[in-house]
């Protein structure tokens, strides 16, 4: 595929991406929430490196929207409270703090089982293309969701550093740490589970 039609693909998610970007840094900005600037800083990171995978492997339209949705879930999850009366853990009445099953499931664990999921994809799709895989093996659907666990330990290691770095934020101990890489292999595996059946 041609250079300009990769741009064409990358141009819409680009745009929306980039709009509720500039919201969210305004919104954090606003409020002195210096946990999301820093994740804005982290998202446009990973902005640069999700276009040059796509430029070397040409990626699908679907796979760079569910990355688009991800990042919009995310900054919605740490910037936007939640309707009063909605059962929520912690201090912060954001998403991400949000009950949807009291004590048994939050939104957070729903945005990373959605996000890493999307990663084993991408992962997917990348392997596919480099190797010129028509159908995944069983190890390379043990690779893909053991990249996409590692990709989930990355997110950890950013966290961390937001602790370290910054008073007051939503990110949660040990338990919440180990919730999230819980919340990852579901997702990791229901994603090649997918790319199994679709095969």
């Amino acid at each position: 595929m041609s250079a300009l039609k990769k741009n064409n693909k990358l141009l819409p998610v680009g745009i929306f991406t980039l709009a509720y970007l500039i919201i969210s840094a305004l919104f954090s900005l606003q409020s002195a929430n210096w946990e999301f600037a820093y994740y804005i800083a982290v998202v446009i990171i990973l902005m640069a490196a999700v276009i040059a995978v796509h430029l070397h492997v040409n990626l699908s339209q679907g796979v760079l929207w569910a990355l688009s949705i991800w990042g919009l879930l995310h900054m919605m999850g740490g910037l936007m409270p939640i309707p009063e009366g909605l059962p929520f853990n912690g201090d912060k009445a954001v998403f991400y703090s949000l009950w949807i099953i009291p004590d048994y499931l939050k939104y957070d664990h729903l945005i990373h089982a959605y996000g890493f999921g999307t990663a084993t994809w991408v992962c997917w799709e990348a392997l596919r293309r480099t190797l010129k895989i028509t159908k995944p093996s069983g190890g390379v659907l043990v690779a893909i969701v053991l990249i996409g666990l590692g990709l989930g330990a990355v997110n950890e290691i950013v966290e961390f550093i937001a602790v370290l770095l910054i008073p007051n934020t939503n990110v949660g101990g040990y338990i919440n740490t180990g919730w999230d890489l819980i919340s990852n292999s579901v997702g990791c595996i229901v994603a090649a589970a997918l790319i199994k059946y679709r095969s």
